[in-house]
Protein backbone atom coordinates (compact mmCIF):
# COMPACT_ATOMS: atom_id res chain seq x y z
CA UNK A 1 0.00 0.00 0.00
CA UNK A 2 1.46 3.51 -0.82
CA UNK A 3 1.31 6.25 1.13
CA UNK A 4 -1.09 9.27 0.34
CA UNK A 5 -0.06 11.62 -2.05
CA UNK A 6 1.73 14.95 -0.36
CA UNK A 7 -0.60 18.30 -1.06
CA UNK A 8 1.41 21.31 -1.75
CA UNK A 9 -0.05 24.67 -2.18
CA UNK A 10 1.72 27.89 -3.25
CA UNK A 11 -0.14 31.26 -2.60
CA UNK A 12 0.56 35.05 -3.71
CA UNK A 13 -1.98 37.52 -4.35
CA UNK A 14 -3.91 37.43 -7.21
CA UNK A 15 -2.22 34.05 -8.21
CA UNK A 16 -0.98 34.99 -11.73
CA UNK A 17 2.64 35.23 -11.07
CA UNK A 18 4.58 33.76 -8.37
CA UNK A 19 2.54 31.04 -7.20
CA UNK A 20 1.74 29.61 -11.14
CA UNK A 21 5.61 30.07 -11.19
CA UNK A 22 5.86 27.95 -7.78
CA UNK A 23 3.42 25.42 -8.92
CA UNK A 24 4.77 24.88 -12.16
CA UNK A 25 8.54 24.90 -10.95
CA UNK A 26 8.15 22.26 -7.78
CA UNK A 27 5.64 19.99 -10.53
CA UNK A 28 8.55 20.24 -12.77
CA UNK A 29 11.12 18.94 -9.67
CA UNK A 30 8.99 16.56 -8.45
CA UNK A 31 8.32 14.69 -12.47
CA UNK A 32 11.89 14.72 -12.97
CA UNK A 33 11.89 12.50 -10.21
CA UNK A 34 9.44 10.43 -10.92
CA UNK A 35 7.52 11.27 -8.25
CA UNK A 36 4.40 12.93 -9.32
CA UNK A 37 2.36 9.93 -8.18
CA UNK A 38 3.65 11.00 -4.27
CA UNK A 39 2.88 14.60 -4.48
CA UNK A 40 -0.89 17.12 -5.29
CA UNK A 41 0.34 20.20 -6.21
CA UNK A 42 -1.75 23.26 -6.67
CA UNK A 43 -1.77 27.54 -6.39
CA UNK A 44 -4.06 30.01 -5.36
CA UNK A 45 -3.93 33.82 -4.62
CA UNK A 46 -5.56 35.67 -1.66
CA UNK A 47 -7.51 37.80 -3.54
CA UNK A 48 -9.71 37.33 -6.28
CA UNK A 49 -9.04 39.51 -8.78
CA UNK A 50 -8.03 37.25 -11.68
CA UNK A 51 -9.60 34.18 -10.86
CA UNK A 52 -10.11 31.96 -13.92
CA UNK A 53 -7.56 33.95 -15.59
CA UNK A 54 -4.27 32.29 -17.27
CA UNK A 55 -0.78 33.03 -15.71
CA UNK A 56 0.73 36.67 -16.69
CA UNK A 57 2.49 36.56 -19.72
CA UNK A 58 5.70 37.43 -17.83
CA UNK A 59 5.56 34.34 -15.92
CA UNK A 60 4.54 32.32 -19.28
CA UNK A 61 7.31 33.64 -21.16
CA UNK A 62 10.06 33.13 -18.54
CA UNK A 63 8.81 29.83 -17.83
CA UNK A 64 8.45 28.45 -21.52
CA UNK A 65 11.81 29.85 -21.87
CA UNK A 66 12.72 27.43 -19.76
CA UNK A 67 11.03 24.64 -21.07
CA UNK A 68 8.28 24.58 -18.79
CA UNK A 69 4.75 25.50 -19.99
CA UNK A 70 2.49 26.77 -17.16
CA UNK A 71 -0.16 28.38 -19.97
CA UNK A 72 -3.19 26.11 -18.47
CA UNK A 73 -3.06 27.09 -15.09
CA UNK A 74 -6.16 29.39 -14.10
CA UNK A 75 -6.23 31.96 -10.97
CA UNK A 76 -8.14 30.42 -8.15
CA UNK A 77 -8.95 32.15 -4.90
CA UNK A 78 -7.52 30.49 -1.50
CA UNK A 79 -10.45 28.97 0.68
CA UNK A 80 -10.78 28.46 3.86
CA UNK A 81 -10.88 24.47 3.06
CA UNK A 82 -7.57 24.60 1.47
CA UNK A 83 -6.12 25.31 4.90
CA UNK A 84 -7.17 22.27 6.31
CA UNK A 85 -6.57 20.09 2.83
CA UNK A 86 -3.04 20.87 2.07
CA UNK A 87 0.07 19.42 4.31
CA UNK A 88 1.83 22.25 3.38
CA UNK A 89 1.35 25.51 2.25
CA UNK A 90 3.66 27.87 0.88
CA UNK A 91 3.10 31.90 1.16
CA UNK A 92 5.15 33.88 -1.31
CA UNK A 93 5.52 36.94 1.13
CA UNK A 94 4.35 38.16 4.74
CA UNK A 95 1.60 39.66 3.80
CA UNK A 96 -0.14 36.96 2.03
CA UNK A 97 1.37 34.58 5.38
CA UNK A 98 -0.71 37.05 7.26
CA UNK A 99 -3.78 36.71 5.32
CA UNK A 100 -3.67 32.68 5.24
CA UNK A 101 -3.36 33.48 8.66
CA UNK A 102 -6.59 35.61 8.78
CA UNK A 103 -8.92 32.32 7.22
CA UNK A 104 -8.66 30.38 10.10
CA UNK A 105 -9.54 30.29 13.60
CA UNK A 106 -6.95 28.35 15.09
CA UNK A 107 -3.68 29.54 13.53
CA UNK A 108 -1.66 27.36 15.03
CA UNK A 109 -3.15 24.46 13.42
CA UNK A 110 -1.03 25.70 10.55
CA UNK A 111 2.26 25.42 12.60
CA UNK A 112 4.91 23.80 10.66
CA UNK A 113 2.30 23.81 7.72
CA UNK A 114 2.56 27.07 6.25
CA UNK A 115 6.36 28.79 5.20
CA UNK A 116 7.33 31.50 3.56
CA UNK A 117 8.59 30.20 0.30
CA UNK A 118 12.09 31.60 0.35
CA UNK A 119 12.35 29.80 3.55
CA UNK A 120 13.75 26.89 1.38
CA UNK A 121 16.03 28.98 -0.98
CA UNK A 122 19.07 28.25 0.60
CA UNK A 123 19.12 24.62 1.71
CA UNK A 124 16.15 21.90 2.34
CA UNK A 125 16.69 23.20 6.54
CA UNK A 126 14.03 25.69 6.31
CA UNK A 127 14.92 29.32 6.94
CA UNK A 128 12.07 31.00 9.61
CA UNK A 129 13.76 34.54 9.34
CA UNK A 130 12.84 34.09 5.12
CA UNK A 131 12.35 37.24 2.92
CA UNK A 132 9.47 37.44 0.76
CA UNK A 133 9.96 36.41 -3.00
CA UNK A 134 9.01 40.07 -4.88
CA UNK A 135 5.81 40.51 -7.07
CA UNK A 136 6.60 41.38 -10.63
CA UNK A 137 3.39 42.41 -11.33
CA UNK A 138 3.25 45.05 -13.70
CA UNK A 139 7.13 45.17 -14.01
CA UNK A 140 9.54 44.25 -16.69
CA UNK A 141 10.56 41.09 -18.04
CA UNK A 142 13.69 41.18 -15.18
CA UNK A 143 11.39 40.97 -12.42
CA UNK A 144 10.22 37.66 -14.03
CA UNK A 145 13.52 36.04 -14.45
CA UNK A 146 14.86 37.18 -10.86
CA UNK A 147 11.46 35.24 -9.57
CA UNK A 148 11.98 32.12 -11.36
CA UNK A 149 15.26 32.06 -10.34
CA UNK A 150 14.55 32.13 -6.44
CA UNK A 151 11.20 30.36 -6.69
CA UNK A 152 13.25 27.43 -8.69
CA UNK A 153 15.92 26.98 -6.22
CA UNK A 154 13.46 26.95 -3.23
CA UNK A 155 11.27 24.23 -5.52
CA UNK A 156 14.12 22.00 -5.26
CA UNK A 157 14.74 22.17 -1.77
CA UNK A 158 11.26 22.23 -0.37
CA UNK A 159 11.25 18.92 -2.76
CA UNK A 160 14.09 17.57 -0.79
CA UNK A 161 12.66 18.52 2.60
CA UNK A 162 9.35 17.12 2.02
CA UNK A 163 11.31 13.45 1.26
CA UNK A 164 13.59 13.49 4.04
CA UNK A 165 10.08 13.90 6.36
CA UNK A 166 8.68 11.30 4.00
CA UNK A 167 11.32 9.00 5.56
Amino acid sequence: MSAAPTRVLFVCLGNICRSPLAEGLFRHHVEARGLAHAFEIDSAGTGAWHVGQPPDPGSVTVARKNKLDISMQRARQVRRDDLDRFDVILAMDAQNQRDLLRLTDEPGALQGRLWLMRSFEASAHPQPAAPGVPDPYGGGPRGFEEVYGIVDRAAAHLLDYLLSARR
